[in-house]
Parts: structure tokens; C-alpha cells; sequence
């Protein structure tokens, strides 16, 4: 199926009446089609990396955000007619029980700069709690791709659609950890390191695949040490609750979006994973990385 193929599963768009109650049946059905529209989407980032002259963009703006958001919202919005947050066309609250929350391409600044791993990602949040979440990074330094997918009511989070059955519960905070943090990382390695103690940091583009990543088992804990909105991190904070995390801000506190203010900025800090990790990793004096 190309990006022109795609057409919604309803003659018209379904209103929130009509979806009042979901059961888990109706979020699994509601989670594949998701999925299929934002690997779909992910063709146009794909062919944008592509470009023989680069992407095109300067900063953190790049003209393929506004169009993988353009092509997403309005088939979004057929599948469940609700409220919506999105990073580059703007936002429409009106206190609806549901909304939808999209980055149509978290980690442009680095995407900008020809490091692989931004991702496209797609939240829905039901009174202000995350309950589905797709994040999927259609380019990789393994030349591969990866799709992080969870809703209410699924067994387990999807990796690529196989089920991934060991859940963050699981994993001890030790020396075999991995702490995801951003790609500035790199340049004082030392602190770093310092900081992610006992566990040894992985540094990576995009707050949302960091916390796919957690959420699939590969690190126990995903770190943003600037502010974010609900954008960032409420379809990786869905994936997070898949796989039994938290996703916690700079005080230790839960990220919430029951407000508009919550939504433009949900944390100064966060840390998605493990509650040990990250209740530990919120204590540290993280300052320290921008002396």
C-alpha cells in the first residue's frame, strides 16, 4: 500500500458518541489501523532522507513535518473524531473525552543534521490517560526500521508486530542497564556516564523512540533533559504503561495532561522505564551536563 492508496475504514467520520465505550477488541482494531497509517506516513520520510541534496529544513523546522502531520490528521480524525494535539498544525481542545497527540517527526534538529533515528509517533489519550501509542523510526543506522505499537487492553507491547513478552517489571537497575539519552550525550561522555551510573548511557535522537525502545526491552530507561510537550512523549508514555514503566518528570511526579498548559509542557525533565531507574535517575544532579 502506497501514501496515495490509503483510505479510511468508515464512510464518514465516526463522532465520540459513537465511540463512548471501546472495548479491547474495538482498540486492537482501532491500534493495526493506526499502525498501518503511520508506516505509511513513514514513506515520506523515508524518500526525504533520501533526497540527493539532503532534507530540506533548517533548525528544528523541516518542510516533511508539516506534511507527514497534513496527511496524518484528517485520517486520524476519521478514525476517531475527537480532540487533537499536534506539533506543527496547531490543536483543537474542547474537553472531548479523546485526543489525539502527534509528532510527525520527533528529532528533527538531529534528522537536519543526517543522524538516523527520528520517528514518527502517535498517542491517543482518553480522559487525559494514555491508552494507545505507535512509534515507528522508518530510518535506522542498521538500514532497517522499527515500529513500537501498544493499546488498552493488549497483552503485551508489539515490536514490528511480534508480541514482546518479558515487560520492564522485570529488569534490575545494575550494571547491565541501559539508560537512552539524547545525542548530545556524546560530547561530554564523562558526565554522562557519571550520571547513568550503574547502567552505561546509549545516546540516540528522539525522546519518543528512546522510550519505544524501553518500552521493547532494549534499555531501562529513557531520559529528556529539556522541556517537552505532549507531542514528545504521550504515544512512548502509552507504550511505557504496555510494558509495566512510568514515565515520571524532574520531581519524580507522573506526567499528566489533563490541562492545556500540561500538554504544551508536560515536563522540564523526564524519565520513562523502570520505576527504580527512574526515580533514581530524577534525583541526579543532571545540571551538571550543560556547565
Amino acid at each position: 500500500m502506497g501514501i496515495d492508496d490509503l483510505t479510511p475504514n468508515h464512510s464518514r467520520p465516526q463522532t465520540e458518541s459513537e465511540h463512548s465505550i471501546l472495548s479491547p477488541m474495538d482498540y486492537e482494531s482501532l491500534l493495526a489501523q493506526v499502525v498501518q497509517l503511520v508506516e505509511d506516513a513513514g514513506l515520506l520520510l523515508i524518500t526525504e532522507w533520501q533526497r540527493p541534496e539532503g532534507p530540506r529544513g533548517s533548525g528544528d523546522k523541516a518542510d516533511v513535518d508539516v506534511e507527514i502531520e497534513s496527511l496524518l490528521k484528517p485520517r486520524l480524525l476519521q478514525l476517531l473524531d475527537c480532540d487533537f494535539w499536534g506539533e506543527e498544525t496547531g490543536h483543537r481542545l474542547t474537553g472531548a473525552r479523546y485526543c489525539w497527540v502527534v509528532d510527525p517527526n520527533d528529532g528533527t534538529a538531529d534528522f537536519l543534521k543526517g543522524h538516523k533515528g527520528s520517528a514518527i509517533s502517535v498517542g491517543l489519550l482518553e480522559d487525559a490517560q494514555p491508552v494507545l501509542g505507535v512509534v515507528y523510526a522508518p530510518v535506522l543506522l542498521d538500514g532497517d526500521s522499527d515500529c513500537v505499537a501498544w493499546a488498552k487492553g493488549a497483552p503485551c507491547v508489539l515490536r514490528n508486530g511480534s508480541p514482546i513478552k518479558a515487560t520492564l517489571t522485570q529488569k534490575e537497575w545494575n550494571q547491565d542497564s541501559r539508560v537512552m539519552v539524547s545525542t548530545a550525550a556524546t560530547n561530554k561522555p564523562e558526565i554522562n556516564s557519571e550520571l547513568c551510573s550503574p547502567g552505561c548511557f546509549v545516546a540516540m535522537p528522539s525522546i519518543a523512540y528512546r522510550l519505544a525502545r524501553v518500552a521493547a526491552g532494549d534499555g531501562d530507561a529513557g531520559v529528556s533533559l529539556v522541556p517537552v510537550s505532549a507531542h514528545d512523549v504521550a504515544a512512548g508514555h502509552a507504550l511505557l504503561i504496555g510494558a509495566g514503566g512510568v514515565l515520571i518528570d524532574q520531581d519524580g511526579n507522573s506526567i499528566t495532561y489533563v490541562t492545556e498548559a500540561d500538554m504544551q509542557t508536560v515536563s522540564r525533565r523526564c524519565f520513562g522505564g523502570t520505576r527504580e531507574a527512574c526515580q533514581s535517575l530524577a534525583s541526579r544532579n543532571w545540571s551538571k551536563v550543560f556547565t
